[in-house]
């Protein structure tokens, strides 16, 4: 099989995975932000943090989302030394964040350390709008590599922005990425290499893996999300998956 899923939690896992086994690590942890006091941080599901009152939809909550600050930042360091151990020189890492966890994932990608190569930006062009205020329509991919880049092991040129909506039609799971900027990242990893995501959630990154010709290693702590990750990479390997929407117009 060109992908295993491993059910249970990321650390445990990322330990029995071999030193220098993965060519990149492409991830979307949970961010456990949002909320201006300890309370309102750690007190509330991932559905109250990241869905609106008027949502059409009722995906299951996920877990890991009630860490505080430091012990996000603690956390996620570790996951990303495991992870940085498990990968081959010069491989990369790509990781997920929005704009109050920014800092502490670069901080964390670093102190693991991972040589910290800058920042992409996904755009998402619906967005809600905030009287008074700034519209929030990006989340941040960091990116680093493990030691300096070889541009010869895959000479790909890959943009900075990404601009796609979140799945409409077959939204399975409340913090979903669409497939199609996932398998533009996936390209950072060499053509039949294996890439990496500790918090496989739905299964989009392997699903992006798989249809790009990479092989693909996932974790996922939740067993709603496992079955629904598990169907969706079977499909993959068939080109079926659930139907995808384009942008909001």
């Amino acid at each position: 099989m060109p992908y295993t899923l491993y059910r249970g939690d990321a650390l445990t896992a990322l330990a029995g995975i071999p030193d220098n086994s993965v060519d990149a690590v492409i991830t979307d942890p949970p961010y456990n932000s949002g909320g201006r006091t300890s309370s309102e941080r750690t007190g509330r599901s991932a559905r109250a943090k990241y869905t609106s009152a008027d949502a059409e939809h009722d995906l299951a909550n996920f877990p890991g989302e009630n860490r505080d600050q430091r012990s996000y930042g603690f956390w996620l360091t570790l996951l990303l030394t495991e992870s940085y151990r498990a990968t081959v020189e010069s491989g990369s890492a790509l990781v997920f964040t929005d704009w109050r966890q920014l800092p502490t994932t670069t901080d964390a990608l670093q102190a693991a350390g991972w040589t910290w190569r800058g920042i992409a930006s996904w755009h998402k062009p619906v967005s809600r709008p905030q009287k008074g205020r700034l519209k929030q329509s990006c989340e941040y991919i960091v990116w680093g590599t493990k030691g300096p880049v070889d541009a010869n092991r895959n000479p790909v040129y890959l943009p900075g922005l990404y601009t796609a909506s979140q799945p409409r039609k077959g939204r399975v799971h409340i913090t979903q990425k669409p497939v199609e900027v996932m398998r533009e990242l996936v390209k950072i990893c060499p053509p039949a290499g294996t890439v990496l995501d500790p918090f496989t959630g739905s299964g989009t990154t392997g699903v992006a893996a798989l249809r790009e010709g990479r092989q693909f290693i996932g974790v996922e702590l939740s067993d709603h999300y496992a079955e629904i990750a598990e169907q969706r990479l079977r499909n993959a390997l068939t080109q079926d998956d659930f139907e995808l929407a384009g942008p909001e117009e």
